[in-house]
């Protein structure tokens, strides 16, 4: 099977055409002007994706340090802050320990026979200057055993 070639001065009609138009350096200034955009949807994507994952991060551990305390509050409640810290704690070394920073664990409760737990932290930044913060909160009712009054 031949492959067709075009003739070799087709390339030189075509660039001599173009300076003709006035078009020859557009490829370049466009490619110049465009660059930052391309580069700065890249970061801002890249940049919005952290952001996500840290929150995603933050409430996970919110919850996961809620469930223990709301298990622990009730049967041991001089106890029960420092396991729901811990559990918490775990959670963030373990999924993002370089996307949360400076993490600021507080435990709510007991209240109304409420407890939970709060996260506030920084997420890393792409961008010079642009400070993001995530928060996560988690509670609800401490579990207890009530035993039947029988009847």
């Amino acid at each position: 099977m031949r492959v067709q070639q075009r003739p070799a001065g087709w390339a030189r009609r075509r660039r001599e055409a173009a300076s003709r138009r006035g078009e020859s350096g557009m490829t370049a200034i466009e490619f110049v002007l465009l660059t930052p955009v391309l580069f700065f949807l890249i970061f801002a994507t890249v940049q919005f994706a952290l952001y996500f994952f840290a929150d995603h991060v933050a409430q996970a551990a919110a919850q996961a340090g809620a469930r223990k305390a709301r298990q622990e509050a009730d049967a041991d409640p001089g106890g029960w802050r420092a396991k729901a810290r811990e559990t918490s704690g775990s959670y963030i070394r373990q999924l993002g320990p370089e996307l949360i920073l400076d993490p600021d664990v507080k435990l709510l409760g007991p209240r109304d026979n409420t407890v939970g737990v709060e996260i506030r932290a920084r997420v890393p930044s792409v961008f010079p200057g642009l400070d993001m913060d995530v928060y996560a909160i988690s509670q609800g009712p401490m579990e207890r055993f009530v035993p039947d009054g029988g009847g």
